[in-house]
């Protein structure tokens, strides 16, 4: 039986403040942060990477999603347009799908030659050393998801129009290719999971346990991130508070509520 609403927000509320404190030990000590998520369509990317940022300053905390490379991107080497999205000092930077597209999406739907995944899983343990060498947090998430699970959540989009926004040509072209996709996966995983950037797969077919479990384990893997907030002088007005004024404009009525 899924979560409901209420017992859901009494178990992230307390993570939720923990991922405020790590935003503030990043931001004093300088620490630079990389979560990816990755997972099938469906498998609720989205939601997971709201619920991380969700009482995080967007100005530091920052969600990557990029669309399909532009011709100029397609002759770059292929790390080079994921580089300029890395955290400087202090950020938190989170990969809605990363460079593993190739290994997947890239690969399934012959975007890319096997020539050129085949390099990349090559290269991906080798980038991403460079970058730990450095000393970015990489954390890497695939969020697993079963067909039936997939289909029903596919239906779900389309049916409801404030989601079929989210139902691409490729989403649906990837159902039929979902044995594909998991072959993809486990040669992936095989070639990419390393001691310094290792994978960690989390169960999502309940997207609430799923993002649960996903945000514990990655302040479980963290340092220890307790900075005292600082603190802050806030002193009485030494009048009583004004209503704000307008002069030549008025502000438009306000949303009528029902009785």
């Amino acid at each position: 039986m899924g979560l409901k609403g209420k017992e859901y927000r009494k178990l992230l509320d307390p993570m939720t403040e923990e991922l405020v404190g790590m935003a503030r030990w990043a931001r004093t000590t300088g620490a630079r942060i990389v979560v990816i998520f990755e997972g099938r369509d469906t498998a609720g990317k989205g939601g997971a990477i709201r619920a991380v940022r969700d009482k995080l300053n967007p100005r530091q905390c920052r969600t990557v999603a990029l669309s399909k490379p532009s011709e100029d991107e397609q002759t770059q080497w292929y790390f080079q347009r994921y580089v300029g999205h890395l955290p400087h000092a202090g950020e938190i930077v989170l990969f809605d799908r990363s460079w593993y597209n190739r290994a997947g999406v890239e690969r399934v739907m012959g975007y890319c030659s096997e020539e050129q995944a085949e390099a990349f899983l090559k290269a991906a343990p080798i980038f991403e050393k460079m970058l730990t060498d450095d000393g970015i947090l990489l954390f890497k998430y695939w969020l697993t998801t079963d067909q039936d699970k997939q289909e029903e959540r596919l239906r779900e989009r389309l049916e409801d129009p404030l989601k079929r926004w989210k139902l691409s040509p490729v989403d649906l072209a990837a159902r039929e290719k979902y044995e594909a996709y998991t072959e993809a996966r486990k040669e992936m995983l095989r070639a990419t999971h390393t001691k310094y950037a290792p994978w960690t797969l989390v169960d999502f077919n309940d997207q609430k346990r799923g993002r649960l479990t996903l945000i514990r384990d990655l302040l479980d893997r963290l340092p220890d991130t307790h900075v005292e907030p600082l603190p802050i002088d806030f002193p009485d007005l030494d009048h009583e508070p004004h209503a704000e004024s307008y002069s030549e404009m008025e502000p438009i009525p306000p949303f009528p509520l029902g009785d």
